[in-house]
Parts: C-alpha cells; sequence; structure tokens
C-alpha cells in the first residue's frame, strides 16, 4: 500500500459530508454567506425539497471576477483578515461550503459589485470548474445549486421526503431571521411562499418582537417577557413567554450567541433551571435569547456546521441566563397567559362542544320553556312566527310595573351581600378585580373592568403559600408551630430514613421529625405558613420526592420541589367555602405575588374572560 494525497475533489467531497448534509445545510451556509456580505434582502427558491434546485438571491456586496474564481478554492476567505482564529466576526470563517457543494452539485454563482460595469459569472460541475463569463444582473450575488448530490448518488439515499427537505430548510431561515431583524428573508417552493418577513424598522427590542411574532405566531409577542441583562461584559436580550403560555416540546426555545443559532447544553440546562416551578415537567418555554459576549470567549470552531458553541466561563453564562429569566418572571407578577381565556372560550362555542353539535341556534328556534327533547320539536311556519314573538316579548324592556317587581329571595340576599362587602370602584381598581361569589367551593368568581376573573382557589393558594415559604426561608425566618401531639408517620422502612437522613435540613424549613423504630417517622413541628395539614400525604410525598433527586445534593438546591410539595398540602383546598372578604384577600395577594399566574405544577391559577368575548357568546357582538 502507498501513502499518497487524495485529489482535491475527494477532499472536498469527504469535507461536503461534513458541511453540507443536506439541502438545508446548503441553504444555511449560503444564507449566511449573503449575511457576511451585509445583504438586507435574501431570497430563497427551493424545487423538490432542494434536490433539483436552490437559488438564493441577495443585495449584497457582490464579488470581483477575481474573488469569484477564488471562492471555489479550499479554505479562501474574507473573513479572518488577521487569521485569528480567536476573534472571529462573521458567520462564516472556514472556506469550505462553496467548495464542498460545488464539488456534490452543479452550481453556478452570478455576482456583481457596485462599482462594476456588469456582471460575472462563473459554473462548477461535480468540482470541475469552468470560465469567468459576463452576465446580466444587478448589485449583489445570485448562487443556484441543481442536482445536489449527484456526484455522489449514495448520499441521496439518506434524504428524507421533498416536504421534510423543505421543512428544515424553512427552520434554518426562521433562525436567521429571527438573529436579524434589520434583514428581509422569504423563501418558496414552486407553489407557495412558506415565509416573508420584511426588514423591521425602529428599536431593535421592538423589530426583535415584530420579527418572532411573525415567525413565532402573534400569540407569542402579546404573551413575551422582555429580557435584558448584562453580567462582566456579557449581555443577554431577547423575549421569553409567561409560564402558561407553553408547549408540550422544545422546539419553539431558540437561542443564539453573537447572532449565531446555536443549540448548546448550557443554554438548555439554564432555561430548565429558571422556569423548574413554574413549568409541568413535561411543558416547555417559548422563547429568543440573543447573548452578545466578547469573541475571545467563545469557540464557535467546534464543528464544522458551527451549530456547536464552547464558552470560557459557562458557569457565568448559566447563571446569567437563570438569573435574567428568573427576574422578568418574578417581574411579571401575577399575569398569565392571553391564550388560557381563549382556550376557555373555545370551550364555550358550539363547534367545539358536543353537547351542541346538534344545534344551530342560528337556524333552529329557540326551545320553548316545558317541552322535551329537540327532537320533539317540528318547527313550521306558525311555530317560527310565534316563537319570534315570544323572543321579541322577552326581549323588550320592563315595563315600570314589572320592574317593580321583588327579586327571588337568593339573588335579593346576593346583592345586598355584594354592596356591603365590596364597593362599585373596586373591580376597576385592582387588577383581578372584585369577587362575586364562588362555584362548587372551589372557583372563585371575580368581576373586572372590562370583564370577569375565574380563580381557582386551591391552586392560587398554593402559589401563594410557596412563595411565602421561599421569601421566610430566605430571610431565616421560616416560622414553626408544634403539634399538641406529635403524628407518628408509618412508611416504607427505606423511605422513612431518606426523610430521617434529611431531619437537619427540613428543620431549617420548618418540618421538624425524628425516627421512631423502623419505618416510622414522629413528627414534632411543622411550617406555620401550612396551617392545618396533612402531615402523613406530606411526609410521604417529601419521600417520594427524595427518592427522585440526586443524592449528593443538598435539599437547598432543590428548594422550590420541596416548597412546592409542603405548599401543596397547606394550601386551600378544593370544596371549602370561603366568605367574600377572604375570596377578595386572596385576589389582593396574588397582585403582588410574583408568578401567582400558575400554581406550583405549571398550570394556570386563573382565566380572565373579556366582556366583549362573553357578548359574543351571546350573539351581542
Amino acid at each position: 500500500m502507498t501513502l499518497r494525497k487524495l485529489p482535491d475533489n475527494i477532499v472536498n467531497q469527504i469535507a461536503a459530508g461534513e458541511v453540507v448534509e443536506r439541502p438545508a445545510s446548503a441553504v444555511k451556509e449560503l444564507v449566511e454567506n449573503a449575511i457576511d456580505a451585509g445583504a438586507d434582502r435574501i431570497d430563497v427558491l427551493m424545487r423538490t425539497g432542494g434536490r433539483s434546485l436552490i437559488s438564493i438571491k441577495d443585495n449584497g456586496k457582490g464579488m470581483t471576477p477575481e474573488e469569484l474564481e477564488l471562492c471555489f478554492e479550499r479554505h479562501a476567505t474574507s473573513k479572518l483578515p488577521d487569521e485569528d482564529l480567536v476573534n472571529i466576526q462573521h458567520l462564516g470563517f472556514r472556506g469550505e461550503a462553496i467548495p464542498s457543494i460545488a464539488s456534490v452539485s452543479r452550481m453556478s454563482i452570478t455576482t456583481r459589485t457596485a462599482d462594476a460595469d456588469n456582471a460575472w459569472k462563473l459554473s462548477v460541475e461535480g468540482g470541475r470548474k469552468g470560465s469567468v463569463e459576463p452576465a446580466a444582473m444587478s448589485t449583489g450575488t445570485h448562487v443556484e445549486v441543481r442536482d445536489i448530490f449527484y456526484a455522489t448518488p449514495a448520499r441521496l439515499k439518506f434524504l428524507k421526503s421533498e416536504r421534510a427537505e423543505f421543512g428544515a430548510a424553512l427552520d434554518v431561515i426562521r433562525r436567521l431571521a429571527m438573529a436579524y431583524p434589520s434583514i428581509a428573508f422569504s423563501l418558496s417552493d414552486e407553489k407557495r411562499t412558506a415565509l416573508k418577513v420584511s426588514a423591521a424598522q425602529g428599536d431593535l427590542f421592538e423589530a426583535w418582537l415584530d420579527r418572532l411574532g411573525a415567525i413565532m405566531g402573534r400569540e407569542f409577542s402579546e404573551n413575551a417577557l422582555k429580557i435584558d441583562a448584562e453580567r462582566n461584559g456579557v449581555v443577554l436580550t431577547g423575549y421569553a413567554g409567561v409560564p402558561t403560555f407553553n408547549r408540550g416540546n422544545a422546539n419553539m426555545q431558540f437561542m443564539f450567541v453573537n447572532g449565531r443559532p446555536v443549540k448548546d447544553k448550557t443554554f438548555t440546562g439554564a432555561i430548565r433551571a429558571a422556569y423548574m416551578d413554574l413549568l409541568a415537567r413535561n411543558r416547555h418555554a417559548l422563547l429568543a435569547l440573543f447573548l452578545e459576549l466578547p469573541p475571545d470567549q467563545v469557540d464557535v470552531n467546534v464543528h464544522p456546521a458551527k451549530a456547536e458553541v464552547r464558552f470560557r466561563d459557562s458557569a457565568g453564562v448559566r447563571g446569567l441566563i437563570i438569573g435574567a429569566l428568573r427576574n422578568a418572571l418574578a417581574a411579571n407578577g401575577h399575569r398569565a397567559s392571553s391564550t388560557v381565556g381563549h382556550q376557555a372560550l373555545g370551550a364555550f362555542r358550539t363547534e367545539n362542544n358536543p353537547a351542541f353539535e346538534q344545534l344551530n341556534l342560528q337556524s333552529r328556534p329557540s326551545r320553548p320553556v316545558g317541552m322535551g327533547n329537540w327532537a320533539e320539536v317540528r318547527p313550521n311556519s306558525n311555530t317560527q312566527s310565534h316563537l319570534a314573538e315570544e323572543t321579541s316579548a322577552y326581549q323588550a324592556p320592563l315595563s315600570p310595573a314589572q320592574n317593580t317587581e321583588p327579586m327571588a329571595p337568593s339573588a335579593r340576599d346576593y346583592g345586598a351581600e355584594q354592596s356591603a362587602q365590596a364597593s362599585e370602584g373596586d373591580f376597576q381598581t385592582y387588577p383581578l378585580g372584585a369577587a362575586r361569589g364562588q362555584l362548587h367551593e372551589t372557583y372563585i368568581v371575580a368581576q373586572t373592568k372590562n370583564g370577569m376573573v375565574l380563580v381557582d382557589q386551591h391552586a392560587a393558594h398554593e402559589r401563594l403559600v410557596m412563595e411565602r415559604m421561599k421569601k421566610a426561608y430566605s430571610q431565616r425566618s421560616v416560622g414553626r408551630q408544634m403539634l399538641l401531639l406529635p403524628d407518628v408517620i408509618e412508611i416504607d422502612e427505606a423511605a422513612a430514613e431518606r426523610v430521617c437522613e434529611r431531619a437537619e435540613e427540613l428543620a431549617e424549613m420548618g418540618l421538624v421529625i425524628e425516627p421512631f423504630g423502623p419505618g416510622a417517622i414522629v413528627v414534632r413541628e411543622t411550617p406555620a405558613l401550612l396551617g392545618t395539614c396533612n402531615v402523613k400525604g406530606l411526609i410521604q410525598d417529601l419521600a417520594d420526592d427524595l427518592a427522585e433527586f440526586d443524592t449528593a445534593l443538598a435539599l437547598k438546591d432543590r428548594l422550590d420541589d420541596v416548597f412546592a410539595t409542603m405548599a401543596c398540602h397547606g394550601s386551600v383546598r378544593a370544596g371549602r367555602r370561603l366568605s367574600i372578604d377572604e375570596m377578595n384577600a386572596l385576589l389582593r395577594e396574588m397582585e403582588v405575588t410574583p408568578h401567582s399566574g400558575q400554581c406550583n405544577h405549571g398550570r394556570p391559577t386563573y382565566v380572565e374572560l373579556q366582556l366583549s368575548d362573553i357578548e359574543k357568546l351571546f350573539g351581542r357582538r
């Protein structure tokens, strides 16, 4: 066997295996080149998922004929003027993309600089380069990639369906469009335009929010919190969704480092930690975060696809992300997602409610009082005429005589109680309004200035208790209440040992326990904030939680989990009758408590319905 140097075309094809995995990879590399060239408009066209054609046009600075010929050579780049891999200022810098793509496809580039008399075009087929020829084109660059992987047919077998490949390219363009709101992007195939966003104007944060709303959906911009933090020269900006606006997967979590879309475990772990006690375990927040830091503090030269980065101070970056997100979420107060109300209204709508599937209230007459099932009604012209008269009479204003008819006792008493407990201006003053009643001893009904609020009393109080306990713990002032008769709890022996091993830490949190023989624990004091609670259920749940924790972790590292478990057992339970004063007190505390828009398990604590939406339900609008 003789050692020899591989031909350039084989070297390029090997490099293409790393840089160009699929059509979307080619799109990413070429669009990043357009961004580096200063373009403010980039249009992408794909046919058959990119197999037959990828066309990318930009209005950047273009290339001279000499640069055009040189760009097809391996490692030819204008983006490392000082040959310093530590100080990378552009998205591209390797000089591998164009020769790699050209080695496995039929590729042509037409380009023109602003001061040139005409454009120039160069074509390469399977790595075999043609000659530079004059062409007609305005300032910018137009790249066409045809029959990708025709020179390496084995790679074609690994491509997915046309729809999947186009979807992957769409994801690439979306991410780049988020990072660069000042650039207009479009992506289309032969049949439709999948993405078209215009260049945003004005303040950077406003531009970002407009662009994120266009890509992630209008609901995101309605439920997003502004993130703006800085620490030791590292700046974190962007937007994060409120906890109750979430998804079942992490596909709507976007991270960028110095304008580069990345996927990094540091981000993923930090986001999970920031939302730890605000989301259910199987739900994920929506957000777009932009990290800016000196180039020498991050290594982007980790992988040919440049999708991974390494931070010099990863702990500092993680701390910045967690702190910024938690501060924004705490400042959010009691606010919940607007989609919670929309979902509630959707449940009312007849088209989504099986109970109304057989009814069409616009085409059927109103059901007269005392009639049987709808199947018994046989509408005819006389019936409809009669019902129309009845409806008209029902909707007419009451006469003075009718208006003096006394209310039913329950309605009269209710009105008197409200006038005594809440002034007319209460619901206009407070964001969560004034309490008007309680449904099924579980839900509080409050009237606001522009609608109504429905509160889950147990979920809301659970969050309030947890936040009180966290605050007391941080101030080293967790109050305890001694049990008149200590409770002896019998549980599994292994579970009892786990809990007793943490007795000292639990005592700092207000729970005083001692071992009481094999498989038994005696509880002497409980946190005062819990009031009367189910002590046995609390100990059992704590034992279950400890079984899931890392045994090397101190409880203070899982503080939110422990307090969430305790709060659940010390909150107002569903089924308890509350007075109006108690309801209003709960509403007022929610308004000043961070994170009170969602319970400790990530579910919403209240639903707000606007008066205009309620009126639509009854056909008033």
